[in-house]
């Protein structure tokens, strides 16, 4: 499992025009499923995220988590995005053999959402297989990959 994790002043998520989803300060997190990722690659991508050191401590240093700010200071944003699966180490079109079907995909995408929602009060999400808009406000920019196996 993918997570595309950015620090955000904040971000937002439209579908057909209208705002599904939204945050301030915290982090944004494009989400890929891999064919072979499970609910326990799910909840190991979680806690790396709400303990992920990349808010900036009282010296300046990348020092602080999403736990440290609270949910009152710093929200998760949860985007699926199964183009992070895509195989691009050859050619000039990316494959996409490595991403889970669609409906498994979306199952385990459902169950980080409800692992998410009960480890963390401040979560918001995309719309699975929507078309999407997002934007963002990037904060330094600070942008990171994890990968969980």
């Amino acid at each position: 499992m993918i997570g595309l994790l950015q620090r955000v002043q904040r971000a937002s998520v439209l579908v057909g025009g209208e705002t599904v989803a939204e945050i301030g300060v915290g982090l944004l997190v494009f989400v890929g499923i891999e064919r072979n990722d499970s609910e326990a690659q799910a909840r190991r991508l979680l806690e790396r995220l709400l303990g992920y050191r990349i808010f900036a401590d009282a010296a300046g240093r990348m020092n602080r988590s999403l736990r440290d700010l609270g949910p009152a200071h710093g929200g998760l944003l949860l985007v699926s995005q199964f183009t992070l699966a895509a195989d691009t180490r050859s050619g000039a079109r990316p494959s996409f053999t490595s991403a889970m079907a669609p409906d498994a995909a979306k199952n385990l995408y459902d169950f980080l959402l409800r692992e998410a929602a009960t480890a963390w009060p401040s979560v918001a999400s995309g719309v699975f297989g929507a078309d999407m808009q997002v934007s963002l406000i990037n904060d330094g920019p600070v942008t990171f990959s994890l990968r969980v196996e």
